[in-house]
């Protein structure tokens, strides 16, 4: 019933014109967070963009209203993650592709021989890519030339927009990776709620453990949790973590778990994984998001 109604809305927003607008800017809409800070690093004030989802939403779970629907048939661009992060959305976006909707992917456009696979995903891909620095790099350069594209008269800024953007990440890595130089190799042992740190891990040295799989769509058992509890045991990890976009219940069973074996271990801080911090924060922005999970981790594991 609910996909004959999903048809339904598709096939009247498709017989709507476009609503008027007095407004000469590039529609863009965008999915996650992160997304959604990088096209506007990008795009500046010369578009208007408008995305989906919020602090705190998992994209894993999320599904698209009527409204997000009627947003998305009207944008001139859509970008969104892919590699089945927004695995719920995937009908949607397809149905937008029919219609000739310019509709990118970014994810999808990184070199599948870098990316890391899964033999559980449906993408056979982890999502998580923008955890590689240099992968969301790839993505703003993605993000410009298509602009770049559907605006031309505001190419240069895009360029230049970009241009200021990739040196913020330049130093972004360089700060990142001398705060993890000061944690010990054998002390990066990073523990979340879910499978959200492995672009993380494979850059920086962590062995990275989540209690969920790649998605937050899979439940953890107790069999899981009561493996992970004798590995945190056997490997002295001093702290676990939480994730904002993540139910705090799955890690606290966890901790809980570990103490009933007479073990001591903290919830060392709150990371954010699948979305950036409240709007108008510093963790906010993806630089911001960055050097705080970064700062959380390494002061928790010291």
């Amino acid at each position: 019933m609910k996909k004959i109604l999903f048809i339904g809305l598709c096939i009247v927003l498709i017989g709507c014109k476009n609503p008027s607008s007095t407004s000469e800017k590039l529609n863009v809409v965008t999915t996650t967070t992160m997304i959604t800070d990088l096209v506007k690093n990008i795009g500046g004030d010369a578009i208007e963009i408008n995305g989906l989802m919020g602090a705190g939403v998992d994209p894993h779970l999320f599904k698209a209203s009527e409204g997000d629907v009627s947003k998305l048939y009207h944008a001139d661009v859509i970008f969104y993650n892919g590699l089945h992060l927004e695995g719920k959305l995937v009908e949607v976006f397809e149905k937008m592709e029919s219609q000739q909707k310019k509709t990118i992917a970014l994810g999808e456009q990184l070199d599948k021989d870098g990316l890391i696979g899964s033999d559980y995903f449906a993408s056979n891909y982890d999502p998580h890519v923008w955890f590689n620095i240099q992968y969301f790099k790839e993505f703003a350069n993605t993000v410009t030339q298509v602009l770049s594209e559907e605006d031309p008269k505001n190419s240069e800024l895009f360029v230049a927009n970009n241009n200021l953007f990739q040196k913020k990440l330049t130093d972004l890595e360089t700060e990142v990776k001398a705060i993890i130089e000061t944690l010990p190799q054998e002390k990066r042992i990073l523990v979340t709620a879910h499978d959200a740190f492995n672009y993380f891990g494979k850059e920086y040295g962590f062995n990275v453990v989540g209690l969920q799989g790649l998605s937050t769509a899979t439940e953890a058992g107790v069999q899981d949790v009561q493996k992970l509890s004798d590995f945190i045991i056997e490997n002295k990890v001093k702290a676990i973590f939480i994730e904002s976009s993540v139910p705090r219940r799955t890690i606290e069973a966890l901790q809980q778990a570990v103490l009933s074996k007479n073990h001591e271990v903290i919830i060392g801080g709150s990371l954010f994984s699948d979305a950036l911090g409240d709007a108008n924060t510093v963790e906010g922005t993806y630089i911001g998001m960055f050097l705080y999970n970064v700062t959380t981790i390494v002061n928790a594991l010291k």
